[in-house]
């Protein structure tokens, strides 16, 4: 328990004083050394206005490709979904190296890794249910406009007191252009990537299927290639059935999540998956660490940025 403190502790760190684009970053969101999909980080505006989630891309990932990813994220819409406000223009000729990025509003959120190591081990199967459902529901509907998402993996998924948030739209896409291998590129993970688009094949939606099937796994067992009998008796089916490696052996996003979340006399297949997100969805450790994310940010102060230290000093009347 005392190493799932200190992962914890660690994600909540506060950054030095520094800027990417308009923001001012506060800590990172992921622990050092975890395998994520790109850099993240809490940030305010200067002014302390506007609390946001910030990415920006991972060493040797396309700032254009990573920019053009987050503008189409734009696209992505629903409640499961972290949307995207605001995108740097890295194309432009005078923007500098390094400084694509883009901005989503500030939920207290644990992106799934943490909040396994807050918890202590894999999550109860009922929020595992609600996890799959709800990210099933948000990639049906992605699917249902002709985008697949391309970025599903254990890291992508923050967990927030209302349920679920999806991240890192076309991650896969980012690392590398279609026809070049992907096998071993950072910011993917291995057990996340659907073989077709490991060899370098277009991102399609049975990818996003393998690639949340992977999530389920990790969040049950702890890692995203378990053998079947790790899983979870009520899950093995559905777990199995997304992890197949032929794309046409894969549910639908629509059939996963009926199949997490079959209807009742009083549901239907359009509002089943948020009625798993009962009081009680998320473990009792993973709920006081959002509170505690919430109070520390609360109290962060921001280093005074220069320009308005200099602006203070001069404005301050000289002593006689």
């Amino acid at each position: 328990m005392e190493r799932s403190r200190t992962q914890g502790d660690s994600a909540r760190r506060t950054a030095p004083d520094r800027r990417i684009g308009p923001y001012r970053l506060i800590t990172r969101l992921d622990p050092p050394g975890s395998a994520v999909p790109c850099h993240r980080f809490v940030a305010r505006t200067p002014d302390g206005g506007r609390t946001v989630l910030l990415s920006a891309p991972l060493p040797g990932t396309d700032p254009a490709r990573f920019t053009a990813e987050a503008v189409a994220a734009r696209h992505l819409l629903g409640p499961w979904i972290a949307p995207v406000t605001d995108v740097s223009d890295s194309t432009a000729p005078t923007a500098p190296a390094g400084s694509a990025w883009y901005a989503s509003p500030y939920v207290p959120a644990l992106p799934l890794p943490v909040a396994l190591a807050v918890h202590g081990g894999p999550l109860p199967e009922a929020t595992v249910r609600a996890i799959g459902a709800t990210l099933a529901e948000a990639l049906g509907a992605a699917h249902a406009q002709g985008l697949t998402h391309a970025g599903v993996s254990p890291a992508a998924v923050l967990l927030t007191a209302d349920g679920p948030r999806l991240t890192s739209f076309g991650a896969v896409r980012a690392a590398a252009a279609d026809g070049e291998p992907r096998t071993g590129l950072p910011g993917l993970d291995p057990g996340a990537l659907a073989p077709e688009q490991a060899s370098g094949g277009r991102p399609r939606p049975p990818g996003d299927v393998f690639a949340l099937g992977a999530v389920l796994a990790y969040a049950a067992t702890g890692h995203t290639v378990p053998e079947r009998e790790e899983l979870p008796p009520a899950l093995r089916p559905v777990v199995s059935s997304c992890l197949a490696r032929d794309p046409a052996d894969r549910p639908t996003a629509a059939a996963l999540m009926t199949a997490l979340a079959p209807p009742t006399a009083h549901q239907t297949v359009l509002n089943s998956a948020g009625t798993l997100l009962k009081p009680g969805w998320l473990p009792g450790r993973v709920v006081a660490a959002l509170a505690r994310q919430s109070a520390e940010l609360l109290a962060a102060e921001l280093p005074e940025a220069p320009e308005h230290a200099a602006r203070a000093e001069h404005a301050t009347p000289a002593r006689t």
